[in-house]
This record gives structure tokens, C-alpha cells and sequence, in this order.
């Protein structure tokens, strides 16, 4: 475990400095927006979709720095969404990643502009991912775009929002978070595959992967938000019972979430058996993600 973590922290490390010289500086006019852009995306966070990204271009032979470009850009796309799932009119949540949320800091407009501006740049990143043989600029831009659209990211924002008070089947949930949560975290994996050269079997293999993975993750994730302080997970506790959202704790009750989060790991691992040693990483972070505590 160690030295997953030691390998972890380097990716982060990696990332970091990555989306350092990709995005603005602060000091580029009109400075607010810039300031406001880089205060979610250095506040801190797992990295985990640019780690997995970063993960699957190893698993299918390719290098770290041709997968850079879309690990930032489904980064990105992530921070963006949480800045505006934080919005008072969305979640109205006034902390995220251990900080102030973008509005409590900068207001509310220029947190809907800087939001605006983190999505924008991702496309522009992600447009710089080096082409191979089987995979042009205008695929990656489309993997991306498809997974952030009103079907799938912000399909899934709406429904979690139209879901608010209401009793929810575990179909219906999962229908959520497979637009909300596992469809950018299935891309992450699939554009590291596809900027490594991936044959359509393996991007299958990490298509299938991530959509266990993400339904898991978000399983987790409910768990957490019920058993967990504010402090340790870096965001408000207690958040969506307070707003009686829906959630597996809340259906399933918390034993059986506990075990759908085993179940879908293990479909998840399952996944990767085509890719023999060789996804020991993305084997490695799954069983990671079940055990975390934040």
C-alpha cells in the first residue's frame, strides 16, 4: 500500500505541474477570472480521473506524456462541475476540497464565468493529445464532449437534482450516476487507452472497468458522506441527507451498500483480466478506492 501511495503522489505531482502550465497564470488579464479558474483546480483533490488516465495509457503500452494532455482535460472537466454543482442555486455548498467553494471567494458570477473558463480550457487541452494510428484529435475531442454532455455529466446533474425528495429505485440511481459519476470516469480511462494506441478490445475492457468503477467509487462516496466529518472528507458532511437526495445508504440502507461497493470492484477487476500484469496499477487504485475513508 506504500507504494501505491508513493506512486499516487507522484501522479499528482505530475498533474499539477502539467495543469501549471496549462492553464493561465493569475496574473494574465482580466487577472479575477484567471484567480478564480486556478483557486478549485489547485485547492487540493484525489486526481484520481488524470491517475487513471494516466494508468490505462501504462496498461496498453504508452507513455505518460502523450496521456497528459487528456488526464488535464478530464481533470478539467471534473473541477468544473463541481464548481457549479457547488452554486448556490445548485447544492449550495460553501466548501470543497478542504476550501472555500469558488463563490464564497470570488461571488457567485465570476464563479459561473470561472467555471465557464475551466471547461473551455479543457477542450483546448485535450486538443494537443498527440495522434496515432487509430485515434485522430477530433476522437479525443468527441470521447470528452460525449462524456460531459446534457446525456451524460450534466444529464446526470439534472436528474440527481430532479431526484431531490423523492423515492428513487436502485435503477433510477444508477441511472444517475452512470451519466453523473462513471461516464467521466470510464472517458478518463478510454482516452489514456486511446492515446496509448488501444485496439477496440482493450478500450472495451477499460470501457467495462470504469463503469463498475464508477458506480463503486460512488457508492463509497454516499458511505462516506454518512459515516464521515466535514473534516476528513474536505467537504460538508451530511450534505445530501440534509437535502434528502438520493443515495445508496438511503435505498439500500448501509450494510448493502457496503456490499454492492465489494460487488462492483469486483465486475470491475474483472474487467481487466485481458491486460494480465500489465493493469496492475488500475487493479492496485480499485481496491484503493473501496478501502478509502475520504
Amino acid at each position: 500500500m506504500s507504494e501505491l501511495k508513493a506512486y499516487l503522489r507522484e501522479q499528482q505531482r505530475t498533474v499539477d505541474a502539467a495543469l501549471q502550465q496549462f492553464l493561465p497564470r493569475s496574473s494574465v488579464r482580466p487577472s479575477t477570472v484567471h484567480r478564480a479558474m486556478r483557486h478549485p483546480v489547485f485547492a487540493g483533490g484525489k486526481r484520481l480521473r488524470p491517475i487513471l488516465c494516466l494508468a490505462a495509457a501504462e496498461a496498453c503500452g504508452g507513455t505518460r506524456e502523450d496521456a497528459i494532455p487528456p488526464a488535464c482535460a478530464a481533470e478539467l472537466i471534473h473541477t468544473y462541475s463541481l464548481v457549479h454543482d457547488d452554486l448556490p442555486c445548485m447544492d449550495n455548498d460553501d466548501l470543497r476540497r478542504g476550501q472555500p467553494t469558488t463563490h464564497v471567494v470570488f461571488g457567485e458570477n465570476v464563479a459561473v464565468l470561472a467555471g465557464d473558463g475551466i471547461l473551455t480550457e479543457a477542450f483546448a487541452i485535450i486538443a494537443q493529445t498527440p495522434e496515432n494510428k487509430r485515434y485522430r484529435t477530433r476522437d479525443y475531442v468527441t470521447e470528452l464532449a460525449f462524456a460531459a454532455d446534457s446525456r451524460r455529466l450534466i444529464g446526470g446533474q439534472v436528474m440527481d437534482l430532479e431526484g431531490e425528495g423523492k423515492d428513487l429505485t436502485k435503477a433510477q440511481l444508477v441511472r444517475i450516476h452512470e451519466a453523473k459519476t462513471a461516464a467521466l470516469l470510464t472517458s478518463s480511462l478510454r482516452l489514456g487507452g486511446m492515446s496509448a494506441n488501444a485496439s477496440p478490445s482493450r478500450l472495451q475492457a477499460l470501457t467495462d472497468f470504469g463503469r463498475s468503477l464508477g458506480l463503486a467509487f460512488q457508492v463509497i462516496d454516499d458511505i462516506l458522506d454518512v459515516t464521515q466529518s466535514t473534516e476528513k472528507l474536505g467537504k460538508t458532511a451530511g450534505k445530501d441527507a440534509e437535502v434528502s437526495k438520493a443515495t445508496y445508504p438511503a435505498i439500500l440502507g448501509l450494510e448493502k451498500s457496503k456490499q454492492e461497493a465489494h460487488r462492483l470492484t469486483r465486475k470491475a477487476l474483472a474487467a481487466l483480466q485481458a491486460f494480465g500484469r500489465r493493469a496492475n496499477r488500475l487493479d492496485q487504485i480499485a481496491h484503493y478506492l473501496l478501502d478509502r475513508d475520504y
